[in-house]
């Protein structure tokens, strides 16, 4: 049996140190060795069934953890069964007879439910394959990185979730295989799953994105592109007030010109103190998409950039030391700083996956963000620095872009939306801080939405208004899966609930 159990009733702790499941039981689903995805998949959707059976007769919640990552609490579960899905994470190549007429088979992977990004990532490269965006790091497992929404980067593309063609979901009551109505795979590939077909635009679009609310989502079938190598270019500089129209405007051509190359750029980034962000340098990051080729020169993930969000340096002073704070923010961003290539160093080359790193534990470290419709970028921007510098808080402003991303709970739900990071030392001054943003923003009815896996001050009213038809929509699915008030219960917990996500 593919779930073993792993001790007695206990605490957990998330990677980041940041949420604890107190009694808790834990399990593990691993991985087996069928020779074939289909089997190995199967076998493993029916262990979960029997298992959330299980922990119905003995009235315990459950919640899937993969690499435990969201800083925020929406994995933690007290009084429940944790079902740990890290070591089930194998990744399997599907045939041309494995899927529907006009489905090319060469862009899909089929994925068990633990695999990291990262994991992912690799297992395509090794194929001249790619991933066409995700987040600043790569130590989530897929299917976490999608049920929460990470918002991904690049500007002409959506979530990571968009990656996502088919879920195999597990319910007490069934063995689901979501696809959208035209369908992906064969009718006999979905059989030797042990799943049940469920093809329907609505449902697909609610289990892309569930939140882990909708099931134990055990596979996923995740699409890619053609591998490609990207350009960094990364800098500080002071940025003019008036290029906040320009990336308001989509004019990232412009900008690049402006404070790196002049091409059209496939990732922008500025991370800003709000102390004087005019009068202090930026933190700039382009990357610039080419088509393939062997023989580039190899870099380190440093090389190319990655780490350039571990801002907790000099945490601690910031916190002690307020009336010192745009000074000291400054120091820390220009010491944390990754140390890129600028425009005038010999250029360096990756593909998409190398890029990126692993975040060491954030424990330190508050972590939230905003998105809103990139159209109002400057003015929200500047809105943010006032409060800041009025109220204290200890982040940097991080800027990126990216257009809407499928998924009926994503965040990034705007055509062209900019998602605004906070990133600093864990406090109370900090949180406040952020509280403060996000009344300015109520006050002046700027439209946004928060992330589901970071610090986002949320309740089931404010869910409700902001996703509107769509939660509605989610809603409903919800129901369809899982008909039964008690089966839905089954996959809550008292932030689940707060959400309004498994009422």
């Amino acid at each position: 049996m593919p779930i073993v159990k792993l001790g007695e009733e206990g605490r957990w702790t998330n990677y980041h140190c940041t949420g604890t499941c107190d009694a808790a039981t834990r399990f593990a689903l691993r991985s087996g060795d069928a020779p074939r995805g289909r089997d190995e998949i199967a076998i493993a959707a029916k262990s979960v069934q029997d298992w959330l059976v299980e922990a119905a007769a003995a009235k315990r919640r459950v919640r899937p953890l993969g690499a435990g990552w969201s800083p925020s609490n929406v994995n933690i579960s007290s009084q429940s069964w944790l079902l740990h899905t890290r070591r089930f994470n194998r990744c399997f190549r599907i045939n041309a007879d494995d899927v529907r007429p006009g489905i090319d088979a060469g862009a899909l992977m089929l994925v068990e439910a633990g695999a990291l990004v990262d994991e992912v990532s690799d297992k395509l490269e090794e194929q001249g394959r790619s991933l066409w965006t995700s987040g600043a790091g790569n130590g989530q497992t897929f299917a976490g990185a999608a049920a929460t929404g990470t918002h991904g980067s690049m500007i002409a593309a959506g979530g990571i979730q968009d990656h996502i063609r088919a879920v195999q979901i597990v319910t007490p009551g069934g063995i689901h295989w979501v696809e959208p109505d035209v369908g992906v795979m064969s009718d006999a590939f979905i059989a030797a799953t042990g799943s049940a077909p469920l093809r329907d635009d609505a449902m697909f679009a609610a289990v892309q994105l569930p939140v882990g609310a909708l099931g134990i989502v055990t596979a996923l079938v995740v699409e890619s592109v053609p591998k490609f190598l990207v350009r960094p270019i990364q800098n500080l500089r002071k940025v003019d007030c008036a290029a906040l129209d320009w990336l308001a405007e989509g004019d990232f051509r412009r900008f690049s010109a402006a404070y790196a190359l002049d091409q059209d750029p496939d990732f922008v980034q500025m991370i800003v103190n709000p102390y004087k962000p005019f009068k202090r340098p930026a933190m700039l990051r382009f990357l610039y998409r080419e088509p393939w080729r062997d023989d580039y020169p190899r870099a380190t993930p440093g090389q190319l950039g990655a780490g350039y969000d571990a801002l907790s340096l000099l945490g601690r002073f910031l916190n002690d030391y307020p009336w010192a704070r745009g000074a000291l923010l400054q120091f820390a961003m220009k010491q944390g700083y990754a140390s890129g290539p600028d425009v005038d160093a010999p250029p360096v080359y990756g593909s998409w996956g190398e890029g990126l790193d692993t975040h060491r534990p954030l424990a330190d470290l508050f972590n939230a963000s905003v998105t809103i419709d990139r159209a109002d970028l400057a003015h929200v921007f500047e809105m943010v620095c006032a409060v800041y510098a009025r109220h204290g808080g200890s982040t940097v402003v991080t800027l990126r872009f990216m257009e809407r991303a499928q998924g009926l709970l994503a965040p990034a739900r705007f055509a062209h939306n900019a998602v605004i990071d906070f990133d600093g030392p864990r406090s109370q001054r900090t949180a406040d801080a952020y509280a403060r943003v996000l009344e300015r923003l109520d006050a002046e009815g700027v439209a946004f939405t928060r992330h589901w896996a970071k610090s986002c001050r949320l309740d089931a009213l404010r869910v409700a208004a902001d996703y509107g038809e769509d939660f509605r929509r989610w809603r409903a699915a919800q129901r369809r899966l899982l008909p039964d008030p008690a089966d839905r219960a089954l996959f809550g917990s008292e932030v689940l609930d707060g959400l309004g996500l498994t009422c």
